[in-house]
């Protein structure tokens, strides 16, 4: 998989978002508007195909860098490229035949769905700006999307108080695919659902990938759920990828100290294969201020010393398709 060319690729990708101060606290205080660093010189390969997820703890990014890979967010520096077009680039047509391309699955289905608008209304939109015009064929295809995420044709003249929240996440995906993209950013599509409804709304995600051969950028912070619907998984601490791994090198092998914290808080009802729980310690940064050198060093069990205070340490293959970013790794 990894041997063809990225279907998304970034170089330095920056996202900073600028913390405004109140007009009292500037005059009084003194306090000056700070930079949030939500996201930080990130690298990052998604290949056509496969389901990359992303991991790490809330407040790291994840979010951040999922939609500024779909243009949501503009990023401060750095470059995106979807099938090699620069997508800050974008204009025109060439803007619009991206957003077709590139969709999104909002984390909360009780927020990401218009309350005024029925199902018929909510998949029409995009439909319709797929340049289906005549309300016939509009129907028929919101019925055939319906029916492929597992919803009665009878509920699309419903609102969405009127469905679970299970249901509710199925129009989001029905809405995603109504424009036949090739890549979403299925963003925490499960944390706001029960445990059974998570195992219907991931198994639904395979099958339409298998279907209609898509390319998941799955954001989580549930490692059970990344580990089963998984190609590669990147790791994610204070705006940097600070470990990327096929699943199953990760999970055997983690090499960076931070994914080797998460791997070991993993619950697991079989002594022989429970890892010896790593108790992080120490001040947790915050992205306004981060640490200078690696971001993980004020928690790390592993700190060399200075150089860990002071260099940050670069995302390099040790070895294959197993990239970390760690001192101990040169």
């Amino acid at each position: 998989m990894t041997a063809a060319e990225p279907l998304v690729k970034t170089k330095g990708l920056t996202k900073y978002f600028t913390s405004r101060r109140s007009l009292v606290a500037k005059l009084v205080a003194r306090q000056k508007d700070h930079l949030i660093k939500a996201v930080d010189d990130v690298n990052l390969d998604i290949y056509p195909g496969e389901t990359l997820g992303l991991v790490g703890e809330s407040g790291c990014g994840k979010t951040t860098l999922g939609r500024t890979l779909i243009k949501l967010y503009e990023p401060t520096s750095g470059e995106i490229f979807y099938r090699n077009q620069l997508v800050h680039e974008l204009k025109g047509r060439e803007l619009i035949a991206f957003r077709k391309e590139a969709q999104i699955i909002f984390q909360n289905p009780y927020a990401s769905l218009n309350p005024r608008k029925t199902v018929r209304d909510i998949i029409s939109v995009p439909l319709r700006t797929r340049g289906l015009r005549e309300p016939r064929i509009i129907e028929e295809e919101i019925l055939n999307l319906l029916q492929r995420v597992g919803l009665s044709p009878r509920h699309i003249d419903n609102y969405p108080h009127q469905f679970s929240g299970g249901q509710r996440q199925r129009i989001g995906v029905a809405r995603a695919l109504a424009l036949q993209p090739n890549f979403i950013v299925a963003d925490e599509p499960v944390s706001a659902l029960d445990v059974s409804v998570q195992a219907q709304i991931i198994n639904l995600l395979e099958e339409l990938q298998e279907e209609f051969q898509l390319t998941y950028l799955f954001i989580t912070h549930d490692l059970s759920v990344v580990h089963y619907i998984s190609d590669r998984i990147a790791v994610m601490y204070l705006g940097h990828i600070v470990e990327t791994a096929p699943t199953i090198t990760l999970f055997e092998r983690p090499l960076h100290p931070y994914t080797q914290a998460l791997l070991s808080a993993i619950p697991s009802v079989d002594k022989g294969f429970r890892r010896k729980r790593i108790i992080l310690e120490g001040t947790v940064p915050t992205p306004l201020d981060p640490p200078p050198g690696c971001r993980f060093h004020t928690r790390c069990f592993a700190k060399l010393g200075d150089v860990c205070t002071r260099v940050t340490p670069s995302l390099v293959e040790v070895e294959d398709n197993h990239f970390v970013a760690c001192h101990h790794f040169k």
